[in-house]
């Protein structure tokens, strides 16, 4: 399913794929260039994307001819960009910069700016101050994102679009040495603190996932890269490509749960298959949800300490007592060198 990002993310690139004037781009060519580009719509979307920039920018079309062709104003001014566009760009601006080849961003970064500048200059529209009061905060404790050198993303990104192999110098972290790797670059995933390419390396078919900000150097080679078959991000990601999945099956989880957390869940669930229960005698709830048996789920758990209870599944249970033990036992050998160096 499309979502807003993707919507905005195709009318960028639409952006600037149409070129000014005099030069022109039919509509048949927009739609070739966009699926180039892995924005696979059908003929009717391309015409509302069409119509939605021509409200926004001097897009400018020939409907004398068949396909119709389209071009921008070659004299594209600040005053061309209306307020709801201008406000758009600006707060899509952080977000796509992660997301877009360094091309692209080259292109529409003056759009970006005459969005901001188009705001600054606003006094009485009521959409001015909009962007001063809207703000997204991530549930939980947030990493400072890993720097990705520039160069390394243009390259990355350049390859992955031309579809071509990347030479790269990785550090690996398991072995904590540099190695010299052929990639065949798949698809790009961010990850909130860390984005990761996703490819094969030389003539294996098994994608992997390197984080970019680990890749010490990077060379585009003029080498068609190799694509596995059948490869669908989508299903990648489902499949627990990122989420460390212990078994392809969902299980059910169980467990007593503090009131207040309860209270969360009953507004954000864990899952769609959920049921929470008052216990009898308690202010605590029985929970009950279908979810993956993955890590994630169970460092959530870890993460709610003595608000909840697990009884099931049992292996969760064992890892749950075991995690305990080695923290009491963590902590009283610190604790007992603590006392005898006298610091206690």
């Amino acid at each position: 399913m499309s979502t807003p990002k993707d919507t905005i993310n195709r009318l960028l690139t639409l952006v600037q794929l149409i070129p000014h004037q005099p030069k022109r781009i039919s509509t048949t060519s927009l739609y070739e260039k966009l699926s180039a580009r892995g924005h696979h719509i059908d003929a009717r979307t391309l015409q509302r994307d069409l119509e939605r920039l021509s409200h926004a920018f001097p897009v400018l079309c020939d409907d004398t001819e068949k396909p119709y062709q389209w071009s921008l104003n070659a004299n594209l001014k600040l005053q061309d960009l209306d307020t709801p566009a201008a406000l758009a760009l600006y707060m899509a601006a952080p977000q796509v910069r992660s997301l877009l080849p360094q091309s692209v961003i080259d292109e529409i970064d003056p759009l970006f700016s005459a969005a901001k500048q188009h705001l600054n200059h606003l006094q009485h529209n009521k959409l001015a101050n909009w962007a001063d009061r809207v703000r997204t905060i991530p549930n939980g404790k947030t990493l400072v994102p890993a720097a990705i050198n520039p160069d390394i993303w243009q390259q990355v990104t350049e390859a992955l679009l031309s579809q071509q192999q990347l030479q790269v110098s990785y550090l690996s972290r398991t072995k904590g040495e540099k190695k010299q790797l052929q990639l065949n670059p798949i698809a790009l995933v961010a990850r909130t603190t860390i984005t990761y390419l996703i490819a094969t390396v030389g003539d294996y078919s098994d994608p992997r996932h390197f984080a970019l900000h680990r890749i010490d150097s990077a060379q585009r080679l003029e080498t068609p890269a190799q694509q596995p078959p059948d490869f669908n991000l989508d299903n990648y990601i489902a499949n627990g490509a990122f989420a460390l999945r212990q078994h392809p099956e969902t299980v059910e989880l169980i467990a007593d749960i503090h009131p207040q957390q309860a209270w969360l869940l009953n507004e954000t669930p864990l899952s769609p298959q959920q049921q929470l229960t008052a216990l009898p005698d308690s202010d605590w709830f029985r929970l009950t949800a279908t979810v993956p048996l993955e890590q994630e789920t169970l460092w959530w758990i870890f993460g709610l300490n003595n608000r909840i209870r697990v009884y099931a599944p049992q292996v969760w249970v064992e890892q749950i007592r075991e995690a305990v033990a080695d923290m009491q036992n963590f902590y009283q050998q610190t604790s007992d060198a603590r006392c005898r160096r006298g610091l206690l």
